[in-house]
């Protein structure tokens, strides 16, 4: 039996195991993670997030997607994961570091009789890995986006009513474009004014997701960077908002939303 607690970052949902328990040991991480994290004949989520024992930080984040791909970071993850580790006493700490493929992450916590409310990540430098925007041709689409890191890979469009836009059709195209050998996640955004920004993702190896926080933090740098907006703004995602800043002297940006529990409960290893 393996114990599990379900948590959302604004409808982000991931399934959180704690590996620093023995008795929580997977035996093939991949195809367990496909299993539970099926809608319909598992759990239901768009990924798992592992609790382990770090030797750099004070904890340690491993994430993998809904498909049992490895993922670098997850902002909306990052989020619930602080929350998980103060509320289950394994990091008694308002603000602490995490490791995470893409690097350590500094939290704050908001905590408000013993629970935590939101917090609020340091979530470093998004990196442009090209400063002139790429061309793609999908289908019947001719696409302009950047490419962005945030520890991950993200292809952030502006375009206009995203609510109209065929985020199946042209996410899971944009995806496996041979622009992108390692795969990307993509954005489709909106600006609604210099503090205000609308979008929807698909998210590598998930599909579209009500939210992903490292999307909104690529979005935000496009947006900023192309004085769109101002050094704050409020990302709107289908799941809810997220508030993301700069700070302009050291170029890195903080996000801050919610992180919710839905349960705890015990599942059957996957067996291979």
């Amino acid at each position: 039996m393996i114990e599990f607690t379900k948590m959302h970052g604004i409808g982000n949902d991931y399934i959180y195991i704690n590996m620093i328990d023995r008795k929580n040991q997977v035996s093939n991480i991949s195809a367990f993670t496909r299993y539970i994290c099926n809608r319909h004949f598992g759990v239901g989520a768009d990924g798992v997030i592992l609790i382990k024992k770090s030797t750099i930080a004070d904890i340690k984040m491993e994430i993998f997607n809904s498909d049992g791909s490895i993922a670098e970071m997850c902002g909306n993850g990052i989020r619930c994961f602080a929350k998980y580790c103060y509320e289950y006493d394994i990091v008694k700490k308002k603000e602490f570091d995490i490791e995470t493929l893409a690097g350590i992450r500094h939290v704050f916590l908001k905590i408000r009789n013993e629970e935590v409310q939101q917090v609020t990540v340091n979530m470093g430098k998004a990196i442009f890995l090209e400063k002139e925007r790429t061309k793609i041709i999908a289908k019947d689409w001719n696409l302009e986006g950047m490419k962005v890191s945030v520890g991950n890979p993200h292809f952030v469009i502006i375009t206009k009513n995203v609510d109209e836009i065929d985020v199946e059709k042209y996410g899971s195209y944009i995806e496996n474009y041979s622009e992108f050998p390692d795969k990307t996640n993509v954005e489709f955004v909106e600006v609604l004014g210099n503090m205000s920004i609308k979008m929807r993702v698909w998210e590598r190896g998930s599909g579209e997701t009500l939210a992903c926080g490292t999307g909104a933090c690529a979005v935000f740098a496009v947006c900023y960077f192309n004085k769109l907006i101002r050094d704050y703004a409020n990302v709107y995602l289908r799941g809810g908002p997220l508030n993301i800043r700069i700070n302009r002297a050291s170029e890195e940006i903080f996000m801050t939303g919610l992180a919710t529990k839905i349960c705890d409960g015990t599942i059957l290893d996957y067996q291979v």
